[in-house]
């Protein structure tokens, strides 16, 4: 993907026409995976099988897949001042993301996962500060996300959960942590059943989610609408990958994009979340995040 002026990029996504237009606020980690036969006990000594490196991280995974899906997006972030910030935003232009980066004296984040090889499974170990956009950060022009049909909020300050507001529908999820609880009205937060600290940050300010979705892996999931609290949380159901199981990391993050997605779309909550499982089953089936992500195209858009 040839560089862009970054101040041309609501322009750009303007000239797509019929698709959404469609950004992340969130976080970039640079991601060193590592395939193992089994999971570590404490103490113990595994091989790795393959050995590789990705830019990730929720706000990154969630940027490519909507980039996928609407043909190009925008990831509003913070890198550090070193290689792995200017690799990192390098390699997300190539995969379709427009990266609007505020640079950081720290350097920038890292992680480490482990994948199961036999299950698919992902732990992963989150090195050094997470770097996180400011609303402060003036060279982000936050006034451009007023120009948006959607945007997914992972990570940043309360001033930028502010900007973020402009858009037309904003989801989150509970991993933006201190930017929530603020009054700041989401359209959706979507969050983890399997990951406990998900769940009590979501509860904490449920008040402020129109629709409160939680995902549960191959169970599919639920969901509860801020005007029906009192009635049994609506449910979803899984799609089948489109193939076996290979690594669940990512997989997350691309049913919020989906869903980002959809709602950017103007679709009712439940085609959203349909389109968002698709995405979710897809990620599953492929070797780190982006090998198998969802894609459309041209006339497969489904508008």
């Amino acid at each position: 993907m040839a560089r862009r002026n970054e101040g041309d990029y609501v322009k750009l996504l303007r000239m797509r026409g019929s698709a959404p237009r469609v950004a992340v606020v969130g976080h970039v980690e640079w991601v060193e995976f590592a395939l193992v036969d089994e999971m570590p006990w404490p103490g113990e000594i595994v091989p790795t099988r393959e050995v590789f490196a990705e830019a990730a991280g929720g706000g990154a995974v969630a940027a490519v897949q909507l980039a996928r899906l609407a043909g190009e997006s925008v990831l509003v972030t913070a890198l550090g001042e070193d290689d792995l910030g200017r690799r990192a935003k390098a390699r997300l232009e190539q995969l379709g993301v427009h990266v609007r980066a505020a640079y950081r004296s720290q350097p920038t984040s890292r992680a480490l996962t482990l994948v199961d090889g036999r299950e698919g499974e992902r732990t992963i170990v989150t090195i050094g500060e997470r770097l996180e956009p400011s609303g402060s950060d003036a060279e982000l022009g936050w006034g451009d996300l007023a120009d948006m049909d959607a945007v997914y909020f992972t990570a940043g300050d309360v001033a930028a959960l502010r900007a973020a507001r402009a858009a037309a529908k904003l989801l989150a999820s509970p991993r933006a942590q201190s930017a929530l609880g603020h009054g700041v009205a989401l359209d959706a937060l979507v969050g983890s059943r399997a990951d406990s600290g998900e769940m009590r940050q979501a509860m904490g300010v449920r008040g402020e989610a129109a629709a409160l979705v939680h995902t549960n892996g191959e169970h599919g999931g639920s969901y509860e609408l801020a005007g029906d609290r009192r009635a049994p949380p609506r449910t979803w159901e899984a799609t089948a990958p489109p193939g076996p199981t290979v690594d669940s990391y990512g997989c997350g993050d691309s049913f919020a994009a989906a869903l980002t997605y959809g709602l950017g779309c103007g679709w009712e909550l439940s085609r959203a979340l349909s389109l968002a499982a698709r995405a979710g089953a897809a990620c599953v089936t492929g070797r780190g995040p982006y090998e198998r992500q969802l894609r459309f195209s041209g006339a497969e858009r489904p508008l």
